[in-house]
């Protein structure tokens, strides 16, 4: 995508005089009439025509520098391009005369010189990032935004129960429209940065919990972290390793308000370094083949 200042050959600290006499030097080297063999000299004749009349204009020219090349075509139309700008007028000022046809140039550049309609700005998408505790029971984050040159403090409501990827929409916080039309819309785009200790599964949180081998082969009451703060879990006796123990209505909120489950994955630690008492209590129960 070739730069407003590349077709006329200035640079872009040029004055308007010296915009002016590069597009008077271009318009007439690529003039249809002086180029009727020459099919390319058309489009180029419309490219020299289409950056004039964006690097003559002071709005347009400081939007264009703004956002670029790219993001200057992708929020204005042709329509919003040539908008106040009479190609046969300023054509027959520089001496050319008129264009072909009643209409002139219009037909060329497609009647561009009609009142421009009201468009709407272009959306805007942001990444959202927040924590998993916030992502289970919903937070509110202040942002200020850019909206095309202007900034703007904007609160986002993130509803609990949210997960990775999900994407929220503010309406009409986009970038302004034009010609009256309303602004674009912004988005969010949700990232929930992994937790040490949770994990998630749908709706349920997940947690992984350890208890020695005493524990696990005689029971035992067990503090385990869950959303809701600490909570006490019932470890049954002969548990087995990575049995799953819920505890009901203490997971993550569903759209219709009802909550997932806190699971409890026991890990059983078998002892390393042993005492020979130890030992020898190990092999007695070895022998009675428990």
């Amino acid at each position: 995508m070739k730069s407003y200042y590349k077709i006329l050959e200035v640079p872009k600290t040029a004055s308007e005089d010296e915009i002016k006499k590069a597009f008077k030097k271009k318009a007439m080297k690529y003039h249809p009439d002086r180029n009727e063999n020459d099919p390319k000299a058309e489009e180029k004749f419309k490219d020299v025509n289409e950056a004039y009349a964006v690097l003559k204009d002071k709005d347009k020219r400081k939007k264009y520098d703004m956002f670029g090349a790219e993001g200057f075509r992708k929020r204005y139309s042709q329509e919003d391009i040539f908008s106040g700008f009479d190609v046969n007028e300023i054509l027959r000022n520089f001496g050319f005369g008129g264009g072909r046809g009643p209409s002139g140039f219009d037909d060329m550049f497609g009647g561009r010189a009609r009142a421009p309609r009201p468009r709407k700005g272009q959306d805007m998408v942001s990444d959202l990032t927040i924590s998993f505790e916030e992502a289970a029971q919903g937070t509110e984050k202040m942002f200020t935004i850019d909206r095309g040159g202007r900034t703007e403090d904007t609160n986002v409501k993130v509803p609990r129960g949210i997960s990775e990827g999900k994407k929220l929409r503010l309406a009409g916080k986009g970038y302004p429209g034009t010609h009256g039309g309303p602004p674009g819309d912004l988005y969010f785009k949700l990232r929930v940065l992994p937790h040490p200790v949770f994990k998630r599964e749908g709706h349920d949180v997940v947690i992984e919990h350890p208890v020695n081998l005493t524990d696990a082969l005689l029971g035992a009451t067990i503090q385990v972290p869950t959303l809701d703060g600490e909570k006490q879990v019932k470890v049954p006796a002969g548990t087995q390793p990575l049995t799953k123990l819920r505890l009901r209505g203490l997971g993550i909120h569903n759209r219709r308000g009802k909550r997932g489950d806190h699971i409890v994955k026991i890990i059983v630690n078998l002892p390393i370094n042993r005492t020979p008492e130890q030992s020898k209590l190990i092999e007695s129960v070895k022998e009675d083949r428990l």
